[in-house]
């Protein structure tokens, strides 16, 4: 944090850029509005190093704007990234359920694009999944039952086994991060990217309480998403279900808000 304003300095000098309003909201990266050289509308995002937004960068090259925002630079020392503004920039989340999900149904073809090297995969990341679970779960005092956690455990083992083919995924896809653009209706924003089969491409979307949180929002989610997208509806259940109780905590602490999703799943 104390590097910080030497760095976005350094980076406007580099890039070229004149420094606008940071956008508040953004909460593991500092993301400002910028003007480049040319005179055109950007945004230049310097993040926390975290595991989850490893490689961010080459998968917004890999998409190359089909569908998500353009990265026009990037500097790997700095943790930060020149890309393209969403204008006016509201999210997809203010549209209402069901224009939201036949958007993500249009989008989500066009970023399933064949990667292995360097993401991180579905496989390996699962396995992180199982051991902090594990973990948050005794230290938060076993707030949720134990037919839960081990239902969890025992999908994922068998899930990251028996996967399809590889494709680029972002585990993070939910109606904040896909903003209303000029360039395409809309753009996905703020990639967390993976390498796995399809079917776990829609779990950020099934547990997204911002489209409706009740067991009936749920489902509907998970029966239109699989049926448009003709996926399999078993291994999306089950990886939307594995998901979303391995980020149902905040520190120790539970999120009761996603533990019930969790369980609306597992018994679906």
């Amino acid at each position: 944090m104390r590097r910080l304003p030497a760095q976005i300095e350094a980076l406007a000098r580099q890039w070229c850029l004149r420094l606008e309003a940071s956008y508040p909201e953004s909460n593991v990266s500092v993301v400002l509005s910028v003007t480049t050289a040319d005179g055109s509308p950007a945004v230049l995002k310097i993040q926390f190093p975290h595991r989850e937004c490893e490689h961010e960068a080459e998968a917004l090259k890999r998409w190359n704007g089909h569908g998500a925002v353009r990265l026009f630079a990037d500097d790997s020392t700095r943790h930060a990234l020149l890309m393209e503004r969403c204008d006016p920039g509201d999210p997809l989340s203010s549209v209402g359920a069901d224009k939201a999900l036949a958007v993500l149904i249009e989008l989500l073809p066009r970023l399933w694009v064949k990667a292995d090297a360097p993401f991180t995969s579905l496989h390996d990341e699962s396995l992180h999944w199982v051991e902090e679970l594990l973990e948050r779960w005794e230290r938060g005092g076993r707030p949720f039952e134990e037919e839960l956690l081990t239902g969890a455990l025992k999908s994922m083992d068998a899930l990251r086994r028996t996967q399809g083919e590889q494709v680029l995924l972002n585990q993070d896809l939910h109606g904040e991060n896909v903003l209303r653009a000029t360039r395409e209706p809309w753009l996905m924003i703020d990639p967390k990217p993976l390498v796995g089969e399809r079917e776990f491409s829609v779990a950020s979307i099934v547990r997204s309480y911002e489209f409706g949180h009740s067991q009936k929002d749920v489902i509907h989610r998970l029966d239109r998403l699989t049926s448009a997208l003709k996926l399999n509806r078993e291994r999306t259940r089950l990886w939307s279900f594995a998901q979303t109780l391995a980020w149902s905590f905040e520190g120790d602490k539970a999120v009761e808000r996603h533990v019930e999703t969790a369980r609306w799943l597992w018994h679906a």
